[in-house]
């Protein structure tokens, strides 16, 4: 079982918004390019996100599904690979004063991973969930960031700057 924790300098509430939001997936999580909700409604029990993964010049759909889903505390997802097999992945959300400690577990339920799974898989799946967990706080600390920059704009009837989007 690879199990990982950081702390996110933000309220949990404001890291569950962020996973939450079925079209940020593949913003957070290591090896998806693309992502989307397709069934239910996101993160509620048995949602799913349909998501993109691309190895050289293939591109591969894959599918995430809710299994359990505590608003603001917790989330349990089956990611479904393909040949690769399922993988369940659990993250909680504890608040740390006004931060957020953020504890991921996965492990391999079925499939190739599940047969070959043992203590170096687990060590190269730790390497994927500092990446991750490092792009959450990175989205969750500095959501302006990731926002269009404004753009002062002087108005010809007024005089007056206005700010507007690039």
């Amino acid at each position: 079982m690879a199990r990982r924790h950081r702390l996110i300098r933000v309220s949990p509430s404001a890291v569950w918004d962020v996973l939450a939001d079925g079209h940020r997936y593949a913003e957070w999580v290591v090896g998806t390019s693309q992502s989307e909700p397709v069934r239910g409604k996101w993160p509620h029990q048995d949602a799913a996100i349909r998501f993109q993964v691309r190895l050289g010049p293939l591109e591969l759909s894959n599918e995430t599904v809710v299994r359990h889903c505590e608003e603001g505390v917790s989330l349990e997802l089956e990611a479904h690979a393909g040949v690769l097999g399922t993988a369940r992945i659990a993250i909680e959300l504890r608040p740390w004063g006004e931060d957020c400690l953020v504890i991921v577990d996965e492990h391999p339920l079925q499939g190739a991973g599940g047969r070959l799974h043992n203590v170096g898989f687990d060590a190269l799946i730790q390497l994927r969930h500092r990446t991750m967990l490092a792009r959450l706080a990175r989205l969750c600390e500095n959501p302006a960031r990731d926002a269009p920059s404004p753009v002062r704009l002087r108005s010809a009837v007024t005089g007056v700057e206005e700010a507007g989007h690039a």
